[in-house]
């Protein structure tokens, strides 16, 4: 059996890394492989980048450009898995025509592979929020204010003794106790549930396609609508991915009806929720963002979100991790030999 990768940098500007640790796992289980990786993106057709297409069992072409006819020269294919625009998933076209040569054709559009890495950086985001901890950085290294805690001595209004320092205006202090509502218990919210009632909140989550094992394996309880999950949201975390159908599913309503100073936790996409409502609460200072996506991407440098006293911003790095990329690798490789 003869198995072959072969990577554009099409693919490794998007996974640097999971092309080799697919390699390293098939060279490690001891099966023959060719692995070609390709110097100029795009410049080279699939067919014309293997040295002996006709001996290819198991195929992973990863972004390289492809199309049936380079697929009708590896005429022993028993097993494949080819991405040609999308990095994100298989080429339909070529995977229809495989299918219909009695090929096996990989699926790997499930993304549990980055949900470790979003779901913790989720929790980062929300202990940020709480602390207010990237905003007491930023200040450390321009003044010695943020050690200016003793405030029983001075005349600051409100003072609330030495070395306290979270903003009474905003849910604030430790994720126990919070209530914590997440709108999605995939493998992003999911996970990001589960450590949230580990830190001993009170987690709720709403998600219409979930069955009840999915709410009860996280520690949450399950309610059965977006108005009622927002409705005393502490901290409220919409973990759900964006397609046609869940665009805007966050609605102007559901921001308007968050209470003062809860925080909104974004690490999918910003497209699930109106983001116009969002602004507009958030420079109201109504409530807190702890965001890694946005509705323009990169943010204007002028973009009025930007180093306020109530937004966590981070340039959409969540998923992005050498974990994510192992994982990426580790489940395509488990697909193999496993049909």
């Amino acid at each position: 059996m003869t198995r072959t990768i072969v990577v554009d940098p099409l693919f490794e500007d998007v996974w640097p890394l999971a092309a080799d640790h697919l390699h390293r796992l098939w060279t490690d289980d001891g099966t023959p492989d060719e692995f070609v990786r390709l110097s100029e993106t795009r410049e080279t057709r699939l067919r014309e980048a293997v040295s002996a297409p006709e001996s290819v069992e198991e195929l992973v072409s990863l972004g390289v450009r492809a199309s049936v006819a380079d697929l009708r020269e590896f005429t022993n294919l028993t097993e494949a898995f080819v991405m040609t625009d999308s990095m994100y998933g298989a080429d339909e076209e070529i995977a229809d025509y495989l299918r219909d040569r009695g090929v096996t054709v990989h699926d790997h559009t499930n993304e549990g592979f980055w949900s470790e890495s979003v779901s913790e950086f989720g929790i980062g985001l929300t202990i940020d929020a709480l602390r207010q901890i990237p905003q007491k950085h930023a200040a450390m290294t321009e003044t010695h204010d943020p050690w200016d805690l003793d405030q029983l001595d001075n005349e600051v209004p409100g003072a609330r003794g030495h070395q306290f320092a979270d903003d009474p205006n905003f849910v604030s202090g430790t994720v126990a106790g919070k209530r914590v509502r997440v709108a999605g218990i995939g493998n992003i919210g999911s996970r990001y549930a589960a450590a949230a009632n580990h830190l001993g909140a009170d987690v709720v989550a709403y998600d219409p396609f979930a069955d009840e094992p999915c709410f009860h394996s996280t520690g949450t309880r399950q309610v059965y609508s977006m108005a009622e999950l927002v409705s005393d949201a502490d901290i409220f975390a919409p973990t759900i991915p964006l397609t046609p159908s869940t665009e805007g599913v966050v609605t102007a309503d559901h921001i308007r009806a968050l209470p003062e100073g809860a925080i909104l936790v974004l690490v999918t996409r910003a497209g699930i929720c109106d983001m116009d409502a969002v602004r507009e609460r958030v420079l109201a200072d109504e409530i807190v963002l702890a965001a890694d996506v946005w509705d323009e991407e990169p943010l204007p440098l002028d973009d009025p979100l930007l180093g306020r006293h109530n937004v966590v911003h981070t340039p959409h790095i969540a998923g992005r991790t050498r974990d994510a990329n192992e994982r990426w690798a580790e489940h395509l490789a488990a697909h193999f030999g496993s049909a």
